[in-house]
């Protein structure tokens, strides 16, 4: 019986956002499954949107046993620590020693990871992955679209699969993708040429969605690209905050011959170079957006759904600024709901009061953003929540979430979700598991980026971006970049980067109104 070691590391790491990923992150998973080792990693990855399960039913197909070390992520943030780092490589790279006889290596990682000690975390990873195997046994990989690839992360796997959907609902598909490469690898015993190439710019979050052009075009010719010759053939976007030289897009391809490999990676890479112009779309400030979405609210049907894209925790951010809430406030929108803002105090605070209360608190803008504070103001308590539900829509597919303590809390005719953990609003179960529902309200406000559109999407009238204070600008020349390759532009037609000594800190963000 042919038998894989597989695990799964996966951390996005903005090094420009407030908060480190630490050890006790990865043990709650975020919006993430909870860390598990060992056996348990089969039963609980399983039927659902990650890499792994889509591994995990590809081997039972093809009869492979299966030999986990552990799965463990965490929501975006700033730098894992060190300590987290090392304490979970440790585990995944002793149990691929202890497995045994095995044919490979499967990993689910993401490919954005940037520790407090390590700028490329997933580099290091497949070296010490390799050191151990050896340099003969395939090893694979599947990542996220987001990926800030390396030549480590080339040199060190013999194949990088990335998802291809924006929001990511092909997550478990990519890591079936891989399992059906590998057994091509294992059937064929061929090792394929590679070719890497990086793309001459950054690429905001807000237009790499999938589901408008031109990244949407974009991935329909790299589909028509795969062929015999080259079978896997990957374009990752890149997250667009992370200050280290390997930041930004790329492509990836994996031929029977260097010339297969190179020809497929050289005309995705110039059909990408080709849309440079077009990477660009509307981004309305706090008030503008909400003003906007109350006059089409007025003739509309569905929600209007605004993405407050620069504290998308599923970025880095720490989804807790108000901007947003304050706009819908000052503004007098009428059967609006935002969320979720992260704020345990005041989530505690409101269980403590009980439903039916009047509190008045303080409430987010903990995190320490440029123009950001928190809101003073008095809110009823409408419903509390333990926090644990099931997010069913195709983004987190099925995940068990734990949001803990949780509240709805209402100002005027306004709905805010209020949690106790972090995790982007990218489920609609994200209002209903506190009494809010969705396709009830006039405007909705989601701290998230592209991912809610694949669940909410389906239930709007339309979909606006708008851009409060965070963490995330959606423009990436506002990030105070200092390490960065020379020549690449910090946005598409933007400034080329050149070194500088300016800090770290937070770029400016537009004041509180």
């Amino acid at each position: 019986m042919t038998r894989i070691a597989v695990g799964g590391f996966l951390h996005e790491t903005n090094t420009f956002a407030p908060t480190k990923a630490t050890y006790a992150d990865f043990v709650h998973g975020g919006g993430w499954p909870a860390m598990v080792q060992g056996p348990e990693v089969l039963k609980t990855i399983r039927n659902i949107n990650v890499g792994l399960a889509g591994f995990i039913a590809e081997a039972d197909v093809n009869g492979w046993q299966l030999v986990p070390s552990i799965f463990a992520a965490a929501s975006p943030s700033a730098h894992v620590t060190e300590d987290a780092y090392e304490r979970i490589v440790k585990v995944m790279i002793d149990g691929i020693k202890n497995a045994g006889p095995i044919d490979a290596v499967y990993l689910d990682l993401h490919g954005a990871m940037v520790t407090g000690h390590l700028d490329d975390g997933e580099g290091e990873v497949l070296r010490r992955v390799r050191e151990v195997i050896g340099k003969d046994m395939p090893l694979v990989v599947s990542l996220d679209l987001h990926a800030n690839v390396t030549s480590a992360m080339i040199e060190h796997a013999d194949a990088l699969i990335a998802y291809r959907t924006y929001p990511h609902i092909d997550m478990a598909d990519t890591g079936r993708a891989t399992a059906q490469h590998l057994a091509l690898m294992l059937r064929t015993k061929q090792r394929f040429a590679k070719a890497f190439r990086q793309l001459p710019f950054l690429i905001p979050l807000s237009w790499q969605c999938t589901e408008d052009q031109p990244t949407k075009g974009i991935y329909q010719k790299l589909a028509a690209l795969a062929n015999e010759a080259v079978p896997t053939l990957s374009y990752a976007p890149g997250f667009p905050a992370a200050d280290f030289p390997d930041c930004g897009p790329s492509v990836f391809a994996y031929g029977k011959t260097q010339a297969d490999a190179d020809k497929a990676a050289d005309a995705i890479t110039a059909i990408i170079a080709g849309h440079e112009d077009d990477f660009d779309g509307r981004i309305y400030s706090p008030d503008e957006g909400v003003r906007y979405a109350m006059e089409l609210a007025a003739n509309a049907r569905k929600p209007i759904v605004i993405a407050d894209t620069q504290d998308n925790p599923g970025a880095g951010g720490d989804s807790d600024t108000t901007g947003m809430l304050r706009a819908l406030v000052r503004n007098k929108a009428t059967k609006a709901a935002i969320g979720a803002i992260y704020d345990p105090a005041s989530a505690k605070a409101a269980h403590t009061a009980g439903v039916g209360a009047t509190v008045t608190l303080e409430l987010g803008g903990k995190s320490g953003i440029p123009g950001d504070a928190p809101y003073k103001e008095t809110f009823i308590v409408e419903k509390l929540s333990d926090g644990q539900f099931v997010a069913t829509g195709p983004y987190y597919g099925g995940r068990d979430m734990d949001m803990g303590p949780s509240a709805c809390l209402r100002i005027g005719d306004i709905s805010v979700v209020v949690a106790s953990h972090k995790a982007q609003l990218a489920d609609q179960a994200m209002y209903r598991y506190v009494g809010i529902e969705p396709t009830e309200q006039s405007i909705l406000v989601n701290k998230s980026s592209v991912h809610f559109r694949a669940d909410f999407g389906p239930i709007a009238e339309r979909l606006i971006i708008c851009a409060a204070p965070g963490a995330m600008p959606a423009d990436s020349s506002a990030l105070p970049w200092t390490r960065l390759r020379p020549g690449i532009r910090t946005k598409p037609n933007g400034p080329a980067f050149v070194a500088t000594t300016k800090s770290h800190s937070p770029a400016p963000s537009p004041a509180i109104g």
